[in-house]
């Protein structure tokens, strides 16, 4: 009986690990509700680093090999949404990014709007077409 691995082997083994440690919930991770109604949603940025290596040797063709790999997690933000409002708050040391900007804008835009809509619906009031 042959007791042989191959890198196709090792690399399935250590990928399957891998996914069985990361899912979505790693990234954007679990909505926590506050006793208020405000819901938070922590974000993170994953990096992963992954290798593999193995040679067969001997006159049985024997094989030595090995694989690893190195997950790191960063949380850089937490999606604080409450019933009027909804923040992307980026924890300290974090560049503020386009998206975080677009985020804490739609407040304000969605305001704009409303007044918008308010003030046409009370000017055709007055003045009937």
């Amino acid at each position: 009986m042959e007791n042989r691995s191959t890198i196709a082997e090792l690399m399935t083994a250590t990928m399957t690990k891998i996914r069985d440690m990361v899912d979505v919930n790693t990234i954007v991770g679990d909505a926590i509700t506050t006793a208020d109604g405000t819901t938070i949603i922590p974000v993170s940025k994953l990096s992963l680093g992954f290798g593999s290596g193995g040679s067969e040797f001997g006159a049985e063709k024997n094989f030595g090999g090995g694989s690893g790999a190195g997950i790191k997690v960063n949380p850089i933000a937490f999606l604080v949404v409450t019933e009027h409002n909804v923040r992307l708050l980026p924890v300290a040391g974090q560049p503020e990014t386009a998206l975080d900007k677009i985020v804490d804008l739609i407040p304000k835009i969605t305001k704009q709007v409303e007044n918008f809509i308010e003030k046409r619906k009370a000017k055709e009031e007055v003045e009937p077409m």
